[in-house]
């Protein structure tokens, strides 16, 4: 056993009864969590067989997904129909639990992880629109690498020509959306999508502080 806390990606497959390259891909997808190379946070493990069991995994599609964030930011979400905005108003305010959430929002963008000689690092970093910690009090976080959103019809470029390489253990996390570009860059400077991307985060302090948020953003809504 890798520890109480943790599994193996081979335990964590074992667990889940899938192959061990599956397991890897909900570990660079985000929806179990990895704590450090071959290292899954067994409450992540956990937390995804239940929602699996409990059939409330279902991911909305990219710009429902977005129109979620947006009205949780009190803001319009003008590129759905009037009628797809009501059921998802309805549908918010039915939402109790931050998993639950994460779950639904995971397809807001599709995780890209790649290893990046140093150099590219600040390039890349200029590429990317990156959420803001800072809105959720968050001002000390430290970290080398890169992580932010990217416009999908951008990633093949980028990978040409900064020689970036798909790696589970990359300090460059590509969050590679669709979604139309002007909307993505303003609803990523929101709170909403500060704390979904620290909810998420492999850093147990940016995990807690995104789901309290996440909560508090529930709790409000309703």
């Amino acid at each position: 056993m890798a520890g109480e806390n943790f599994l193996s990606i081979e335990e964590t497959a074992r667990t889940l009864g899938v192959s061990t390259r599956h397991a890897r891909r909900l570990a660079d997808s985000g929806a179990v969590t990895k704590i450090a190379r071959g290292l899954i946070d067994r409450s992540s493990v956990d937390r995804y067989l239940r929602s699996r069991r409990q059939g409330r995994t279902r991911a909305w599609a990219e710009h429902t997904a977005w129109g979620a964030v947006a009205l949780l930011a009190g803001r319009d979400a003008d590129w759905l129909g009037a009628s797809q905005a009501s059921r998802l108003r309805s549908t918010l305010r039915q939402i109790t639990g931050v998993e639950d959430l994460l779950a639904r929002m995971r397809e807001r963008a599709h995780v890209h992880v790649f290893e990046a000689h140093r150099a590219a690092l600040p390039r890349l970093q200029e590429l990317v629109v990156t959420s803001n910690l800072g809105l959720l009090g968050i001002t000390d976080a430290v970290g080398d690498g890169v992580d932010g959103y990217l416009a999908a019809g951008d990633l093949h470029e980028v990978v040409r020509s900064l020689g970036v390489r798909a790696d589970a253990d990359g300090r460059a996390v590509l969050r590679v959306t669709g979604f139309d570009a002007d909307l993505t860059r303003a609803l990523v400077d929101t709170s909403v999508v500060a704390a979904l991307d620290a909810a998420t985060s492999t850093d147990p302090r940016l995990r807690g502080v995104g789901q309290r948020v996440l909560g508090d953003l529930l709790e409000t809504y309703r």
